[in-house]
């Protein structure tokens, strides 16, 4: 009688998840709430760069469903989150009629839509936001003088611009020897301000640099997160894996550096989907695609701590 009165008891306070919605240009955005009860915490998940769904997964290969297994983390710790589809996307496609068409500019601004409608749904009185990768310098933008904010977790960001991340990227990987050129070429363009022909993008450089996808390259590459985070009047966490094979520890440490009150955490053994992995490259990359690898908890911890404390 007791085990199951205990079990009776577990599943009325278990977390409870539901479709919620946002104001977008042309149709509603779209999101997965879990909430963790009333008065608990809200920390909104802005997801990273190309067609990333809510849950952390794009059509590209990454389905490591990093965003719902951090949410789920996050609730198991008394926190709420919403964890959203970007404009034109997936749960959000009749946002925008082109996905392309868009700007950081624009992705704050849903940011800040997010957070109101959020507050208006829990009667939070601030929304943590949440930015992973791409989406770390979108939560640096959305804050900027925003009202409702309790604070920023910068997640596997850059410290750095687009730009000069891409071309440590690109050096990094001696597979690369063949297109470095050209790719450097084509984002030396693009920071200018210029397009790049289609025939001066030979093999993958030509879905990378795909002319749909250059009027926000040409948005994206002059944004500085340093200068933002610089500017920031609200918390700032910085969180960074240290097996991290797309963003470094040094871009972690230019964007705490930038803000003195940033608190900054580095995991050892964490890599960009926030999974326990090595720096040995394919195995690093094989944690992309397997939903049944935790989320590290000492990145859950780190985030709980900061959202908490």
């Amino acid at each position: 009688m007791v085990s199951v009165l205990l079990l009776s008891a577990a599943l009325v306070a278990a977390p409870v998840s539901s479709e919620v919605t946002a104001p977008g240009p042309l149709a509603p955005l779209a999101g997965t709430m879990i909430d963790a009860g009333k008065g608990a915490p809200v920390v909104l998940v802005i997801p990273g760069s190309g067609p990333t769904d809510r849950d952390g997964n794009n059509p590209l290969g990454v389905t490591a469903a990093s965003y719902r297994l951090l949410a789920e983390g996050l609730a198991a710790k008394g926190i709420s989150s919403v964890r959203i589809d970007k404009r034109g996307m997936f749960g959000s496609k009749a946002a925008i009629a082109d996905p392309n068409k868009v700007t950081i500019a624009d992705y704050a601004t849903d940011a800040r839509n997010w957070v109101k409608a959020v507050r208006a749904r829990t009667g939070a009185k601030c929304v943590w936001l949440l930015g992973h990768s791409e989406g770390s310098l979108v939560a640096l933008a959305a804050a900027q003088g925003a009202e409702g904010v309790c604070g920023v977790v910068s997640v596997s960001g850059a410290g750095r611009k687009l730009g000069d991340v891409m071309r440590a990227q690109l050096r990094a990987n001696p597979a690369n020897a063949p297109i470095l050129d050209p790719a450097l070429k084509a984002i030396d363009a693009l920071e200018a301000g210029k397009d790049v022909a289609p025939a001066e993008l030979p093999g993958p450089l030509a879905m990378v640099f795909a002319p749909p996808v250059q009027g926000y390259l040409k948005d994206l590459l002059p944004k500085d997160p340093a200068r933002l985070a610089a500017s920031l009047s609200v918390p700032l966490l910085v969180v960074q894996g240290e097996t991290d094979l797309q963003t470094s520890v040094e871009d972690a440490r230019a964007l705490a550096a930038a803000q003195p009150k940033a608190k900054l955490v580095l995991v050892p053994g964490v890599n960009h989907v926030l999974k326990a992995a090595p720096l040995d490259r394919a195995a690093n990359l094989a944690a992309y695609a397997d939903p049944s690898l935790p989320v590290a908890p000492a990145v859950v911890e780190a985030i709980a701590g900061f959202v908490k404390g």
